[in-house]
């Protein structure tokens, strides 16, 4: 008897020291940084514990700690990456038709994060694998509804958030836990060399033609501008000479007005000094004689040009007179 109650305390001793083992190694746990934990009471999902440290449970069988990194991941569609190159995978997994019935191959990187861990683990068995499916779904619907030329071209921004839109809906829609935060298209490319090749000629040509468009262009504005600033210069010599006219009409009517009062005060005096001066405008180069009434003899102004020769003598009124 003796022999087998030590057997029991011996046993029951061990049982006792791995249950506590089991609770001290299973009651504690840590978090870190770039960790998400969640706490599970006899499979049920608490709230997640994302800030980092040591943290306290119940020991297990009662409480169990999943852990999921809050970093963000990358599926890649299309192809994958062996030693650090890019290996494509089999065509009939990337081959879609676009919209106007051309076939092209079609690849891309999602990038996505775990946002809800308690759908992540019990929403579905195998959340990566709708992901994947749902990415693909995206691309071929997206794909689906443009041209070739959007899809080789200046249309690749639009389709990536055309599928970003897409996928992230789909995603919202299934209730994975995961959330979208960027849509790359890696590579769209058509099926066969001669394709491609004839492809490249109608995009060399495209180019070609936004080339001399833009030249065209740039000469357009150079043009416009030159004309513009000749408009302007025009406009300015415009202004010049319609100011210049005006001060000189404002200078004529002082000059007239001046005249006026000068006429108002000496009408004969005034006329006769008016008429010299238009004569010495008008016939610059001639010399003018002005003859004295005798009485019978009529006034008048003969013109002729000056003869160095001739003697002359000034009158009384101080004009050049021939003796």
């Amino acid at each position: 008897m003796t022999s087998i109650k030590r057997i029991y305390v011996t046993t029951g001793f061990v049982i006792g020291i791995i249950i506590l083992g089991i609770v001290g190694l299973t009651s504690w746990y840590t978090v870190d940084e770039s960790e998400q934990a969640i706490v599970l009471t006899f499979g049920e999902a608490g709230p997640p514990i994302s800030e980092p440290g040591l943290k306290f449970k119940f020991p297990w069988p009662i409480q169990s700690v999943e852990k999921l990194s809050k970093e963000t991941f990358s599926l890649q569609f299309g192809y994958v990456e062996k030693d650090g190159e890019i290996v494509s995978e089999s065509e009939e997994d990337t081959k879609m038709i676009t919209g106007d019935e051309n076939i092209v191959l079609a690849d891309l990187v999602v990038q996505w994060k775990i946002t809800d861990p308690e759908k992540y683990l019990f929403n579905a068995d195998s959340p990566e694998e709708i992901l994947y499916n749902a990415t693909s779904a995206s691309l071929r619907s997206i794909i689906g509804s443009s041209t070739i030329d959007e899809a080789l071209t200046d249309g690749r921004a639009a389709i990536e958030g055309n599928v970003r839109e897409l996928l992230t809906e789909l995603v919202n829609q299934y209730d994975i836990g995961v959330s979208i935060s960027a849509v790359k298209l890696q590579d769209v490319e058509l099926p066969n060399d001669e394709v491609r090749a004839a492809f490249t000629n109608v995009t060399d040509a495209r180019e070609t033609m936004n080339t001399k468009i833009n030249e065209a262009e740039k000469y357009k504005n150079q043009k416009l501008n030159e004309a513009i600033g000749e408009e302007e210069a025009i406009i300015s010599r415009a202004e010049g000479e319609k100011t210049a006219r005006l001060e000189q009409a404002r200078g004529d009517v002082a000059v007239f007005n001046e005249l006026y009062e000068q006429y108002s005060s000496s009408p004969e005096v005034t006329r006769e000094r008016l008429v010299i001066e238009t004569l010495e405008q008008v016939l610059p180069n001639a010399e003018i004689y002005i003859m004295n009434d005798d009485g019978d003899t009529l006034k008048y102004f003969p013109l002729r040009p000056l003869d160095s020769t001739a003697p002359k003598t000034t009158t009384e009124e101080g004009s050049d007179t021939n003796e």
